[in-house]
């Protein structure tokens, strides 16, 4: 096992996630980032939030490292494919977006052709080494911070009979009904 002692974090990360992948390190990679050039550390409450545009491996930094989740309300998932993290304060309105970089990825994987194992680990140790500007594009940027979380009242589904929140319910055919019992 490699020891990623040098990286603050790290090694809990990978022990949050399960296993240590090119994608936590490049989470672990672009979260660090945008915590450092907000000046921030860890979200204890709502005072961060993230933006994160896919649903792969490296959101799991942006939990772990930023503090930042879906229960607190503070992490927003947009379904648009790409390694971009969008981190921002409440108390300011300040945010950096960091975006993955064109190419950034493929030298390391081209340098072990044939050896996944060893392409693997070197697409790892490039992510954890490279300069920032090498694997992203950091920009600050103006945000538009979502609402703080807002705890809504349970209502009783009339078609399955389970809880669901109001917010997520229709009424069809003058029934009260949650999500899942409208789509059948």
């Amino acid at each position: 096992m490699t020891d990623y002692g040098d990286y603050p974090g790290l090694e809990e990360l990978i022990a949050f996630h399960g296993h240590m992948c090119p994608g936590l390190a490049l989470g672990y990679r672009a979260v660090a980032a945008a915590l450092e050039q907000l000046g921030v550390v860890r979200s204890a409450d709502e005072e961060l939030i993230a933006i994160v545009e896919n649903d792969s491996c490296s959101v799991d930094a942006a939990q772990f490292l930023a503090g930042t989740t879906f229960g607190k309300g503070n992490l927003f998932f947009r379904d648009w494919g790409k390694q971009v993290f969008t981190l921002a304060r409440r108390d300011s309105s300040e945010a950096v977006r960091v975006a993955l970089r064109t190419g950034a990825m493929e030298a390391p994987a081209a340098a072990a052709a044939g050896d996944e194992t060893a392409a693997r680990q070197l697409k790892i140790d490039h992510i954890l080494s490279a300069p920032d500007a090498e694997l992203f594009d950091i920009r600050k940027t103006a945000a538009e911070l979502p609402p703080r979380a807002v705890i809504r009242r349970s209502l009783v589904c009339e078609g399955c009979g389970e809880p669901v929140m109001e917010t997520r319910t229709v009424d069809l055919d003058g029934k009260r009904l949650c999500l899942g019992c409208a789509a059948d």
